[in-house]
């Protein structure tokens, strides 16, 4: 995205070249990126979270509160996104809808990230809640294999 980045402003401000389809992707790849990868970030335990009280409290107390975050707010967001989502998806399927402008023609696969966002969210969403219901249950919480010294299978 950087490169591109670059690139169109060297074309454009260097050589007075524009080219729309360019600008335009960086925009698809930013997107993909951020829709992509909010499982991904979410499974890191890397999203945004306020830590005033939570740094502070003990594993079963955050294991609670994640849970509860988790099927109170996270689940029905996912399903809400996915559902206000569907019928605006669909339709620019329908139309194969591309770029107004002459941009990119694959603004239909782009939109489509809308419905896959969601259901790798709430594919995590479901990992993290039998992970913070073990932690209620008991379990003790699992090891990052670059912290063990060594390894059971090797």
């Amino acid at each position: 995205m950087v490169f591109l980045m670059v690139l169109v402003v060297v074309m454009r401000y260097g050589f007075g070249i524009g080219n729309i389809a360019l600008q335009e992707s960086i925009t698809y790849l930013h997107g993909a990126v951020f829709m992509l990868c909010a499982g991904y970030t979410l499974a890191q335990d890397e999203h945004v979270r306020v830590d005033v009280l939570y740094q502070h409290w003990g594993p079963r107390r955050r294991a609670l509160v994640n849970l509860l975050g988790t099927l109170f707010l996270l689940l029905p967001i996912c399903v809400a996104i996915f559902a206000l989502s569907l019928d605006y998806v669909v339709r620019s399927w329908a139309g194969l809808e591309k770029s107004d402008n002459g941009g990119l023609p694959l603004v239909f696969i782009l939109k489509s990230l809308l419905l896959v966002m969601p259901v790798l969210l709430g594919i995590q969403a479901v990992a993290d809640l039998l992970r913070h219901a073990m932690t209620l249950a008991g379990a003790s919480q699992p090891v990052d294999i670059e912290d063990q010294e060594t390894h059971p299978w090797t």
